[in-house]
């Protein structure tokens, strides 16, 4: 059995691994604070309303099936970027099932207005390779399996890391036991339910609500570890020696 009167509490670390730890808490901490926000630029843009809603998570998994992957972002995150009379023409073109006798005056719309961000290097050249624009004028049927599964392997084996190093420095907190526990498993659960609701979301769009549930569970988890951490490590009450927990 462990003796944790024998274990290293943050606030008695020496100081090379308290500015070790801290300098990875924050980093980590603008992490999710960068995630966060590329989240609403992206996916919480899908509806074309600013803000994260469960139409967004259906937009991205599921797909707007009433529409193409081309009008809906012309319609939503890609609106801005195009007049309204050029938008107009794409999506009729859209709308007409791409028709390529019409290239000629589909071209230069698209060369004029997306060739800045959707070019060669971009992998998603939309102005030299038809068969791309043509892809995104079908009927959007959300994120394909391969693109689900290369995202998910991603997320899991990058993110568990993260959760893996902020649970280890959060272990050494004078935290109530039970709580610390249930705080260390939570981001990993809610990483897998994460996860798992994009597949479920992919096929039956009720399922869109979990995604947003995951997310906020394993960020509500990580943030509290986190200054929890940070806290322990520089107030004076936990570092001074004759503190002890109540």
């Amino acid at each position: 059995m462990i003796d944790t009167k024998q274990i290293t509490t943050l606030g008695k670390l020496p100081m090379p691994f308290k500015v070790l730890y801290t300098g990875f808490l924050l980093v980590i901490g603008v992490g999710l604070m960068m995630a966060g926000a590329q989240i609403m630029l992206t996916h919480g843009m899908a509806d074309g309303k600013p803000g994260l809603s469960k139409e967004d998570i259906v937009y991205s998994y599921y797909g707007n099936r009433s529409g193409s992957k081309l009008e809906a972002a012309l319609t939503g995150k890609m609106k801005a970027n195009a007049p309204d009379e050029v938008r107009f023409k794409l999506i009729q073109w859209a709308r007409d099932e791409a028709p390529m006798d019409q290239w000629d005056k589909i071209g230069p719309l698209l060369e004029q207005n997306c060739s800045k961000c959707h070019d060669e290097d971009s992998g998603l050249d939309l102005v030299a390779k038809k068969e791309v624009a043509q892809k995104l004028a079908q009927v959007d049927h959300g994120a394909s399996f391969a693109g689900l599964t290369r995202v998910s392997h991603i997320h899991l084996f990058g993110i568990s890391f993260i959760f893996l190093f902020v649970g280890w420095i959060f272990a050494m907190s004078e935290f109530n036991a039970r709580w610390k526990l249930i705080l260390i498993a939570t981001p990993f659960i809610f990483l897998i339910l994460d996860i798992l609701s994009w597949w479920l979301t992919k096929f039956w769009p009720e399922f869109a609500w979990l995604t947003m549930i995951g997310g906020f569970g394993y960020s509500l988890a990580s943030t509290v570890m986190i200054f929890t951490s940070l806290m322990q490590m520089w107030l004076p009450r936990w570092a001074d020696e004759d503190w002890k927990a109540s």
